[in-house]
């Protein structure tokens, strides 16, 4: 993801032929205009010219891959382009009086309306090929100059990540330990595997089945906390496991309603989660009807874990994803859209979660 795409060389050459089909239709109406031929006798010319100035033009294409646009601009590369200018114009000027002397059976000079006008008819060509050229080529460094970009702040709140998670998670160790240490004791296994798991992931993207068997991992650790406080429903269809989603998107979902939902609330909590495959979308729904919040607060607020979540969400997908959390003093519910991706395994292989599913 996020890398350029590369056109195949097929559809690269396509390209090139129709960018040269308005110069053919230039030179049509030029030969009609200046010669007065029909217009099947100019368009066939303008044919054999065209085409004798696009097979030199990719000599020229492979010159400007050979000489980049300077960085800072240097004298000499405008005396090259000067030369290869006016050698692309002789050149050109050759090989179309070949094709006319092989098409006629007799040696023939064609000079148009002048070899002056000929020749620089060859430098235009030449430099429109030229500036085409940079012009993708600096499209192309743009375009990558972005990817880079995106990387690395994918980078950057992929690796935000853990310390957020664990700061969580070694918080409801702690408050374990007072009041039963055994407990708290397998919480800190349970973490340490969870944990593992998680700095083993490098992928962007993850299945629904990988990541909410992490969930899973996530969520035994809590019910130790909490015990029969937090309740817990789950609805995975098959149809929905193979789909891809940012790694870590669930858990921050499912993290943030345990943590402002469940915690603060003295009674028990009930926990939904929920996946659907529709059309061209997946739908994940996390609710809980814990304490709560204002609905002011969670659009401006919304926590650490939801901000890096939606700026994922923004590298990975522009505006094709879509994060809504609605809150209320009854729970807060948030729905994950994301943009249906081909069901098999995610961007590259890493260890597969070591635990089964309860």
């Amino acid at each position: 993801m996020l890398r350029p795409a590369s056109p195949s060389r097929g559809w690269f050459w396509l390209q090139v032929a129709i960018g040269w089909l308005p110069m053919w239709a230039l030179f049509t109406l030029m030969i009609m205009n200046v010669h007065e031929l029909p217009l099947a006798a100019s368009f066939w010319m303008a044919l054999r010219m065209i085409g004798s100035a696009a097979v030199l033009g990719v000599g020229v294409r492979a010159l400007t891959i050979r000489q980049p646009w300077p960085f800072p601009f240097r004298p000499s590369f405008l005396l090259l382009h000067a030369l290869a200018a006016a050698l692309y114009a002789v050149l050109w000027i050759g090989i179309y009086s070949m094709v006319e002397s092989l098409l006629h059976w007799r040696l023939a000079y064609v000079a148009g309306p002048g070899v002056g006008r000929f020749a620089l008819t060859g430098v235009w060509l030449y430099l429109t090929i030229t500036a085409v050229a940079y012009a993708q080529e600096a499209a192309q460094r743009s375009a990558l100059a972005q990817a880079a970009a995106a990387r690395a702040h994918l980078a950057a709140l992929h690796a935000q990540l853990h310390p957020h998670f664990l700061f969580n998670a070694l918080h409801t160790v702690v408050q374990l330990i007072p009041l039963d240490p055994g407990k708290a004791a397998q919480a800190a296994e349970e973490l340490a595997e969870l944990l593992r798991a998680a700095l083993d992931e490098r992928r962007d993207q993850v299945t629904l089945a990988e990541e909410w068997r992490f969930v899973q991992c996530y969520l035994a650790i809590e019910a130790m906390r909490f015990g029969e406080r937090l309740q817990v429903t789950a609805t995975m269809p098959d149809a929905a496991q193979g789909m891809r989603l940012p790694s870590f998107a669930l858990q921050t979902l499912v993290e943030n309603a345990v943590r402002h939902g469940a915690a603060p609330k003295i009674g028990k909590t009930h926990l939904r989660i929920s996946a659907s495959a529709s059309g061209q979308h997946l739908t994940l729904v996390v609710s809980d009807d814990g304490a709560g919040a204002e609905p002011a607060a969670v659009q401006h607020g919304s926590g650490t874990g939801l901000r890096r979540l939606r700026e994922r969400l923004a590298c990975l997908y522009g505006s094709s994803a879509a994060l809504d959390v609605d809150a209320s003093s009854g729970g807060v519910t948030a729905t994950l859209r994301l943009p249906r991706a081909a069901r098999g395994a995610a961007d590259e292989p890493v260890t597969a979660w070591s635990r089964d599913d309860d």
